[in-house]
């Protein structure tokens, strides 16, 4: 049983001489940054991507392994959607933590610069989150199933299953 199991975990106080606000910052391209420093060990951004959650409280993003937490700062969304792949005609998102889930497709939303975001992790205990869609997976992997409606040029629908969703702003 890890620390991080007991239903107080996220109320305790920090340890001695210590603050739950941190320098880590988690910016807009799902790069981490440390005191303004990228981080750039592989192994301890992979992880730090699998301890996004919020804080039970206060809904702040915290980064929490089960034995410690501590706040950080997310400039846009919390998980990048890294890859997109067709299964059996239905999109699969693969995201930053390394988790797999099928596209919500009435959650996709455009936002600034005609980025792509996704509601991902609906079933989590602290989602749902929002992801935003790494130029790749935007082009490579969603490209084939956006089209444009004949009713309605010039917009740009997701097509899921034969039924066209429409992409909202953000």
């Amino acid at each position: 049983m890890k620390p991080g199991d007991h239903p107080e975990f996220f109320r305790f106080p920090a340890p001695e001489g210590r603050s739950r606000e941190s320098t880590i910052v988690l910016r807009a391209d799902g790069v981490f940054l440390h005191d303004g420093d990228v981080v750039r060990h592989p192994k301890l951004a992979e992880a730090m991507h699998r301890w996004i959650s919020r804080h039970p409280d206060d809904g702040r993003y915290i980064l929490t392994n089960g034995y410690d937490w501590t706040y950080f700062t997310v400039e846009d969304a919390p998980y990048t959607v890294v890859a997109v792949k067709d299964e059996a005609g239905s999109p699969v998102l693969r995201l930053s933590d390394g988790s797999e889930e099928p596209l919500d497709p009435e959650g996709v939303l455009v936002g600034p610069d005609d980025s792509l975001y996704a509601r991902v992790k609906a079933s989590s205990p602290h989602g749902p989150f929002e992801a935003r869609f790494s130029r790749y997976a935007q082009a490579a992997g969603l490209a084939p199933f956006l089209s444009e409606p004949a009713a309605n040029p010039g917009r740009v629908e997701l097509v899921v299953g034969g039924r066209g969703f429409p992409i909202l702003s953000r």
